[in-house]
């Protein structure tokens, strides 16, 4: 319908039509409502192969993209500064990931399972961070899909981590200009999609706000005009109830 509507008004453009029909536009609604709790997630990777897991738990920590932890190579991790250097991204341009805590933890665990043994029995050493025997991760949908279900959390997708990762951010105080550099985000509107609130959410919000009023001062409603004596006031309220 897209197109259609296109050539029509390119058609107007040049002339050769004096009116484009109205075309009724379906709005997708594409912002997904799935993510990870912590609880979760970690149930998640504990019901998943370990290299399956640690591929599992990089975008919870980081928020990144399948496309862009599967292929990761160790050419592109500078274990010296802790550091992972994503020379291109979705979005064309490269980024940097600090690796601290949790994230130097999984790059470390993955560095000493760099090593394998080929069919022949030889000893290798993969060119990736996340590999099985040499090639890379394809196809794991169905041990995704059995961990999911032991989590009690069926149907949620790979994709849902690095949702999750933007969610924790914000919940973290970290400032958007921030997260988007870490996460790859290029505009406002697709971060906010990602920045989902979960009814928790908005039950502290709630209560924060009732205790933010339960221990604010009052303010007296009395005000003195210039020339107003202090006796009266009484009058002034009184006379307007």
């Amino acid at each position: 319908m897209s197109i259609l509507r296109r050539a029509f008004n390119l058609a107007r453009e040049e002339e050769r039509l004096n009116r484009v029909p109205y075309f009724p536009m379906l709005k997708e609604e594409n912002a997904r409502q799935g993510f990870f709790e912590k609880a979760e997630s970690e149930t998640v990777a504990a019901n998943l192969p370990e290299l399956v897991a640690d591929a599992a738990r990089f975008p919870y920590l980081s928020g990144w993209r399948r496309g862009e932890i599967l292929p990761l190579r160790w050419d592109a991790v500078d274990r010296a500064a802790k550091e992972v250097r994503l020379g291109t991204s979705k979005n064309g341009r490269p980024r940097s990931l600090p690796l601290d805590g949790s994230l130097w933890e999984l790059i470390e665990r993955r560095w000493r399972a760099r090593e394998f043994w080929t069919r022949e029995g030889l000893a290798a050493v993969s060119p990736l961070v996340f590999h099985y025997r040499g090639k890379p991760l394809r196809d794991f949908r169905k041990s995704w899909a059995v961990a999911c279900k032991s989590a009690k959390v069926p149907g949620r997708l790979f994709h849902d981590l690095r949702r999750t990762a933007v969610r924790n951010m914000i919940r973290a105080g970290v400032p958007q200009s921030v997260a988007m550099s870490i996460t790859g985000h290029e505009t406002d509107s697709v971060f906010r999609r990602y920045d989902i609130v979960s009814q928790e959410d908005k039950i502290q919000a709630l209560r924060r706000t009732q205790v933010h009023l339960a221990t604010a001062p009052e303010e007296s409603n009395v005000h003195e005009f210039p020339g107003m004596e202090h006796g009266q006031k009484a009058d002034i309220l009184g006379s307007n109830g």
